[in-house]
């Protein structure tokens, strides 16, 4: 388990842009489960949408993505976090089927598809109460900052 302190020593995100409140279990090179609880105080609401607050898609493919950083810095043996970072290459197949609003505790769970070199290749599930809210495969690589 990684609580917000250990996440900020993998990734360069911070307040309000880092997205994971904590990481519940680590699998090197396999799987990920992290969440993000989802709050009124979320910058985010201020404008989407006002009287009606949704938290965006992107921003859950945002968190998706920063848990799937966390697992590949986490599955990468040199973890030299500090002089690496991970970028996206490409989202596909990403799918929205429950809003999520304040209140809601969103689950991510990351799997590997695919890993060679610095390329690794992710299927990303955000869950709210063990319902599927929203979908994604996504490649990602670990380049020098």
């Amino acid at each position: 388990m990684l609580d917000v302190n250990d996440i900020m020593k993998i990734l360069p995100h911070r307040y309000p842009f880092l997205l994971i409140d904590r990481v519940i279990e680590v699998s090197p090179g396999e799987s990920i489960e992290a969440y993000k609880n989802v709050t009124i105080g979320d910058h985010i609401f201020q404008g989407h949408f006002p009287g009606h607050p949704i938290y965006p898609g992107v921003m859950i493919l945002e968190g998706m993505a920063q848990a799937g950083g966390v697992l590949a810095f986490k599955s990468d043996d040199d973890g030299d976090f500090e002089n690496k970072v991970v970028y996206f290459m490409t989202i596909d197949k990403a799918k929205f089927r429950h809003p999520i609003r304040p209140g809601d505790k969103l689950v991510y769970k990351i799997n590997v598809l695919k890993h060679r070199g610095r390329i690794w290749v992710l299927e990303g599930k955000a869950y709210v109460d063990d319902k599927l809210a929203a979908q994604a495969e996504f490649q990602a690589m670990i380049m020098d900052k």
